[in-house]
């Protein structure tokens, strides 16, 4: 069985959310919105944390 730390679990749930709200966002708002574009930037900051932490 694979372990995951609980900080690591939470921040997976995070990048999680952050994609269905960056897919969500760009369904309404199209794919050059300003709205897009930041939650996307979000989204990179995420990915971009998390990676520096493995």
């Amino acid at each position: 069985m694979l372990y995951v730390k609980k900080e690591e679990k939470v921040a997976l749930e995070e990048i999680s959310k952050k994609k269905e709200e960056l897919i969500g966002v760009a369904q309404l708002k199209g794919l050059r919105s300003k709205e897009t574009l930041q939650c996307s930037r979000e989204l990179e900051h995420l990915l971009n944390v998390y990676k520096s932490r493995l």
